[in-house]
């Protein structure tokens, strides 16, 4: 077998104490190369997209419970147009004598068309389909139970036909369905972290079984675990390194396509999805940490098997 000159000239020496710039020259830079760096790559791409779904699914969710905390809808629901129309002045009168209440707004029919047009045309005819009249009620703090009972027991003189509910709890189920994309976003994460270190994993094992046999001439020169560790280290992060900014450009290519899409949309709700500093300071360190997570895997990796070289 043909020695490394590293090893000629410490024999020459007579078994000189094996210095750290030496063990170096053992494992090339680019022996751990070939797909390592894309693999991590793909990895940090998917890892930025997933973390900043989550992020903004987060913050949608907080935006719509902060904005909808405080509402409550009233809806009068009188086919007569007449009845109708007194009940629902019946109930701006009632509520205005409540404290609690910032303000209170009755949705023009004008509007309601406007927001029944998706689902029953233009030209709708209103008294072939009779819409409730809608009153929108702000109040000065949160909403909770008590508060719409005490409200319900004053409208059922003045208006009977009269409903009041939370804004809040007609979008209940979509809050579950948010935190369940954000307990997925999360499970991603976790999985895509795993993978990333069970790949690492796998290219130190695999240089390790190449570089075998000069490990084991280091190890009689006097070359300890830790050296040669940290060479396999250095090769892995300078791979992470390189992966992890690839990644990171590809996500936030993506991030920023789907931003714009979703934008695109119009949507109040959609708009609230937004990130903020701090979350984007979240996205940039993805790649930071899979490279500190790529290192820490490859030296515990690599000083376990050393250990069972002995």
């Amino acid at each position: 077998m043909s020695r490394p000159p590293v090893i000629k000239n410490a024999v020459k020496r007579g078994l000189a104490p094996f210095r750290g710039d030496q063990a170096a020259q053992l494992v090339p830079q680019g022996s751990l190369a070939g797909p390592m760096p894309w693999v991590i790559a793909i990895m940090v791409a998917l890892t930025v997209i997933a973390t900043a779904a989550g992020l903004a699914l987060s913050n949608l969710a907080e935006g719509a419970r902060a904005e909808l905390s405080g509402g409550a809808t009233v809806q009068v629901v009188e086919a007569d147009p007449v009845e109708r129309a007194r009940q629902a002045a019946a109930v701006e009168e009632v509520l205005a004598n409540f404290p609690e209440v910032a303000s209170i707004r009755l949705i023009p029919e004008d509007e309601l068309s406007q927001l029944l047009e998706p689902w029953l045309g233009t030209g709708m005819d209103s008294e072939a389909v009779p819409v409730p009249a809608l009153i929108d009620v702000r109040l000065r703090e949160g909403v909770n139970p008590d508060k719409l009972r005490r409200m319900r027991a004053a409208l059922i003189e003045a208006a009977p036909d009269a409903r009041i509910d939370a804004q809040s709890t007609w979008l209940q189920p979509v809050f579950s369905a948010i935190a369940s994309l954000q307990y997925l976003s999360m499970a991603l994460v976790v999985l895509l972290a795993v993978t990333s270190a069970a790949a690492v994993f796998l290219a130190a094992r695999s240089a390790l079984g190449v570089s075998r046999e000069t490990i084991e001439i280091v190890h009689l020169l006097g070359g300890t675990d830790t050296q040669i560790a940290r060479v396999f280290q250095r090769s892995v992060g300078f791979d992470a390194t390189m992966g992890g900014a690839v990644g990171l450009a590809l996500g936030l290519g993506a991030v920023l396509f789907l931003g714009q899409r979703f934008a695109a949309l119009d949507s109040g709700m959609v708009t609230g999805g937004g990130l903020g500093w701090l979350d984007w300071l979240a996205v940039a360190a993805v790649p930071l940490i899979t490279v500190a997570l790529a290192m820490v895997t490859a030296r515990v990796t690599v000083v376990a098997a050393l250990r069972k070289m002995l």
